[in-house]
């Protein structure tokens, strides 16, 4: 009967080494800082893209109660003016709206969309955007 020395047998190995736990927790990290980046870039651009949506159905609605009174609302009337009539208004008989279903909802950022009367055929509605500053290059405008 032969035996098998026991100095030739190799120690059988079992689970992972430091270095193999090591590389697979820093090839993870990499994967999951890459999808965070990706993520938040696709965040902005949906906000984005949710703020010109909303600056667009605003005004949709402001040129409805044009059509209606012949004037956008004024500055002090603001965008409340889509949802109910302004106590004064000249010809409140002319009012037809509700001119949103809707509450003025606020910008993706939660302030509220900035809206500005220029004259009585012109207006200017805007956000201030993801810096949520006034009067910065990311401002979202209808003009």
């Amino acid at each position: 009967m032969k035996t098998s020395p026991v100095r030739n047998r190799r120690p059988r190995r079992r689970g992972f080494t430091l270095m193999e736990v090591l590389l697979v927790l820093a090839i993870l990290v990499i994967l999951a800082s890459m999808a965070s980046v990706f993520v938040i870039k696709m965040r902005k651009s949906a906000f984005e893209d949710l703020a010109k949506q909303q600056v667009g159905s605003f005004s949709q609605a402001l040129d409805a109660y044009y059509m209606h009174l012949g004037m956008y609302p004024t500055t002090s009337q603001g965008l409340e003016a889509l949802r109910a009539a302004p106590s004064d208004l000249r010809d409140p008989a002319k009012w037809r709206g509700p001119y949103l279903n809707k509450e003025i909802p606020q910008d993706p950022w939660g302030n509220p969309y900035q809206y500005e009367m220029s004259s009585a055929d012109q207006y200017r509605i805007w956000s201030w955007g993801p810096d949520m500053q006034n009067s910065t290059a990311d401002d979202i405008a209808n003009l």
